[in-house]
């Protein structure tokens, strides 16, 4: 059994973003060299998530696929924006206070929305690699989306893949 590590970086916006990676991912498979496995995409961040979808084509005035931004709309009623501080029981004294040493604006704490999106969605989605390709079906594509809106910045997507 081979196996095979990757990085895709991007650079997100101060808004929730989804970012199609298909086309990254796959490259990785093919250079990896492994033909018949499985690839595991995987976010290391917190506020992040790998997400399986259809391309829907039509997008909204920010780019944002129209299926993507139906899912954000019932996430949005699921787990409501923070906007301020004590709308939930994180960020607390201490962990603004970690935040403040490490030179962090207290404000940037007001993303407990997006860890919560993230441990829903999951961070990580595995895909069948057969004959050096991913196995998505017709219109199947990988999207990295980043639910932290509080600040702009450089996010890395892992790719794994085994065989």
């Amino acid at each position: 059994m081979s196996s095979f590590h990757a990085t895709i970086d991007l650079q997100t916006e101060a808004r929730v973003s989804f970012t199609d990676v298909t086309d990254e991912v796959a490259e990785r498979v093919t250079g990896s060299g492994i033909s018949d496995g499985v690839a595991l995409v995987y976010s290391q961040h917190t506020t992040c998530s790998v997400l399986l979808q259809e391309a829907s084509h039509d997008v909204n005035y920010y780019g944002t696929d129209y299926l993507l931004q139906d899912s954000l709309n019932i996430l949005e009623r699921l787990i409501p924006t923070s906007t301020t501080e004590g709308q939930y029981l994180h960020p607390g004294p201490r962990h603004i206070a970690d935040a403040e040493r490490r030179g962090e604006e207290a404000w940037w704490s007001l993303n407990v929305d997006a860890h919560l999106r993230s441990v829903l969605l999951g961070r990580s989605v595995s895909i069948p690699v057969v004959g050096g390709r991913l196995v998505l079906g017709e219109f199947g594509r990988v999207y990295f989306a980043d639910f932290d809106q509080v600040r702009s910045r450089p996010r890395t997507v892992r790719v794994h893949v085994v065989g």
